[in-house]
């Protein structure tokens, strides 16, 4: 209701502003007779078109995407994939719900020992021909564990591909279909799109085939690549599920972003894509076509970006930025060069690091055997390590390295602990361990409740974390702990950095003092 008054609010007084305009006769349209731009120092004089065509684009804008489209939609493809998957035994479908377990129906895998226990399943996605003898440009996760490939072009023929090379780094990858002659387009190298500049991303969305969407570039380098290494381009073009793998064009037909994603709370497009951009793109399919692994250097360390709060728990200058290191790989090149847990990492080679994701870049440009010269934050003191970086496994091999149990264990009832700053905090035992699921390299104090109203109950600090260090200090039990917070809390700090590890792994929190306990 309070937004319809509002709105009748808005009206009545734009009817008043109009009833005042025409009072003395004239009506100025903006821009129709636009005052010379000296005319009122400040003013933003909105450009014209012109005479009599107000609502014309702007010169620069096309009148029409059909001409581009036409241009480019020979050189993109619809790419229909088979993979193989488990089969789900014991379920039913049903239209709009999905899979449902059968009552009394056995869950588990196949009866006989040779029992193909998978089913072939369906994808599609979109690409885009990059050379006339068939390279074709698309995403890894279109292409992934795909056993069949098949292409459709815009003309109507169909052709089977081959996977010639996968980035799963960046989501690019790059197939092959047999022939010459194929039109294609290319990637825009010379110049960077701006943000408001047209674009038209052609795909094969939900399988419909050859389809043009129209927006601008709405934002540059969103950093939102949960491995780190894409800046991608947003744009408001609609961009939906099957659009994977198309292209986005400028409006001379060049090839400035792969599309990958989209951000969405209803699963369709709201005018928020994410597509790679072309210099990051056309330099890893180079390397693939020409049958070449992407490598990139690796430290063998968990990071995360060191906030303000934490900086300020810590006792460091609140503009000190850089990369904390929340763990480290045990033989790995940051181990085998001292790198320690609470590091943070301040420079590479010289240069500064604002962010764990720049140091995941600068990282990863390096090649392996590369010297990296690190400088480090350690217990307020700064030193230099000397890292010789190695080469970063897949990153399915470092998620299988994580060692993240997803089973159902036991609960043994939780013992009695120590209330510290909101939580019931206690030592690890044996049944903790088994009932959280933490690793035997894992110590410290086991958070066992949290009251929902104290700092940590408004931060959700889940059930189950432990605490391993506050403020540089190692925590074996709950007096630890404890002699922390008063620790920071005589310091005059606002909280408390805490190291903890999760079911998703270590990482590093602020944890708010309250003004007495």
């Amino acid at each position: 209701m309070l937004k319809r008054k509002e709105f009748i609010l808005g009206a009545a007084v734009g009817l008043s502003f109009a009833a005042v305009a025409t009072a003395g006769g004239v009506i100025t349209w903006p821009g129709a007779h636009a005052a010379p731009a000296a005319a009122q120092a400040g003013r933003l004089v909105p450009s014209a078109g012109a005479a009599g065509l107000a609502f014309a684009p702007p010169q620069g804008a096309p009148l029409s995407f059909a001409d581009i489209f036409q241009q480019v939609a020979p050189a993109v493809v619809q790419i229909d994939v088979k993979t193989r998957v488990q089969r789900p035994t014991g379920m039913l479908q049903i239209p709009g719900f999905g899979a449902v377990p059968i009552p009394g129906a056995p869950r588990g895998g196949g009866s006989g020992e040779n029992e193909d226990d998978s089913t072939t399943a369906l994808g599609a996605g979109s690409g885009f021909l990059i050379s006339a003898d068939g390279f074709i440009v698309t995403n890894n996760h279109v292409v992934e564990n795909a056993e069949e490939i098949n292409v459709k072009f815009s003309d109507g023929r169909e052709l089977k591909a081959r996977l010639i090379g996968r980035d799963e780094g960046t989501d690019l990858a790059v197939i092959k279909v047999e022939g010459d002659a194929f039109p294609f387009v290319s990637f825009e190298e010379s110049a960077a799109p701006r943000v408001g500049d047209w674009v038209i991303a052609v795909g094969n969305p939900f399988g419909l085939g050859g389809t043009a969407t129209a927006g601008i570039v709405s934002a540059m380098s969103r950093d939102i690549d949960p491995a780190g290494y894409n800046e991608y381009l947003q744009i408001d073009a609609a961009i939906n599920r099957g659009n994977s793998g198309g292209p986005t064009f400028d409006i001379y037909g060049r090839v400035i972003g792969v599309n990958t994603a989209i951000f969405s709370p209803t699963g369709g497009s709201v005018g928020i894509g994410f597509a790679i951009p072309a210099s990051t793109a056309k330099s890893v399919t180079d390397k693939l076509m020409r049958g070449e692994t992407v490598e990139r250097g690796y430290l063998g360390v968990q990071i995360v970006t060191l906030s303000s709060e934490a900086a300020a728990a810590l006792g460091l200058p609140e503009n000190t930025k850089g990369a904390y290191v929340g763990d480290v790989t045990a033989d790995g090149p940051a181990d085998k060069a001292g790198m320690k847990v609470e590091d943070i990492v301040v420079s590479v080679n010289g240069e500064a690091i604002d962010s764990s994701t720049e140091l995941t870049r600068r990282v990863a440009r390096a090649k392996v055997g590369d010297a990296l010269r690190l400088e480090v934050l350690r217990d307020g003191r700064r030193q230099t390590l000397n890292v010789r970086a190695g080469r970063r496994p897949s990153e399915a091999e470092l998620r299988a390295g994580s060692g993240e149990d997803e089973g159902e264990q036991a609960t043994p009832s939780a013992p009695a602990g120590q209330a510290v700053e909101g939580m019931t905090v206690t030592g690890i035992t044996p049944a903790l361990r088994q009932r959280y699921s933490i690793p035997d390299g894992v110590n410290g104090v086991v958070v066992t409740a949290v009251e929902p109203r104290s700092k940590a109950g408004q931060m959700q600090m889940p059930v189950g974390t432990v605490i391993m260090r506050a403020n540089n200090r190692v925590v074996s039990s709950a007096a630890d702990l404890k002699a922390a917070v008063d620790a920071a809390r005589s310091a005059g700090r606002p909280g408390v950095l805490l190291l903890v590890r999760t079911s998703s792994g270590n990482t590093s929190v602020v944890l708010e003092l309250s003004k007495s306990e």
